[in-house]
């Protein structure tokens, strides 16, 4: 199981690293935002022969990616939407339980079978040469659309790495620091 936890622990450093590199489009999303006031009701000039439509999608194209990059990492620290209603009352081994079969039956394959069909998408934009539906609005629609595989990828990364903690967590083998950050909640 060491070994497991091992690809576990790679896994989760390697999600770390995809959101911090979104953390910048977060930041560079705040900044265009910003920007997009000033120049709509203050009047500062666009440079780099931008204009209105080319700001504003490129504030939902930051906002992809940023949600894209950090949905992973989200999931691994428990940052998730979770209604622990039952879940709650229910003891340690039993709650190890419900995250593998959910992690296996419900996040990684939704995670296959959307990323499947999420890249044929943005493979189809990509060979179409898709641009924005506005004339004066940002060409390569392709790498706003790969940001769906990618995002489901790590969705399907950081579910195999809480599968390999939730599996090493029932067998007794998960370090007891590691508890409440694979199954969440009040321990």
């Amino acid at each position: 199981m060491g070994g497991f936890l091992k690809v576990s622990a790679g896994i989760d450093r390697f999600l770390e690293v995809c959101a911090k590199v979104g953390m910048w489009f977060g930041l560079a999303l705040v900044v265009v935002v910003c920007y997009d006031v000033l120049s709509r009701y203050f009047g500062v000039p666009k440079p780099f022969g931008l204009n209105s439509t080319m700001v504003q999608e490129s504030e939902y194209w930051l906002h992809t990616f940023l949600f894209a990059l950090l949905i992973g990492y989200t999931y691994t620290k428990q940052g998730h939407v979770r209604i622990d209603l039952v879940r709650d009352r229910l003891p340690l081994k039993v709650k190890y339980a419900i995250e593998m079969f959910g992690c296996l039956f419900f996040l990684i394959s939704y995670s296959v079978v959307a990323g499947f069909y999420c890249y044929r998408y943005a493979l189809a934009s990509f060979y179409e040469g898709e641009a924005s539906k506005s004339v004066i609005g940002l060409s390569h629609i392709w790498l706003l659309k790969s940001a769906l595989p990618i995002l489901f990828v790590l969705l399907g990364l950081a579910g195999l790495s809480q599968l390999i903690k939730s599996t090493a967590g029932f067998l007794g083998k998960l370090p007891k620091e590691k508890t409440a950050e694979t199954v969440g909640g009040d321990l």
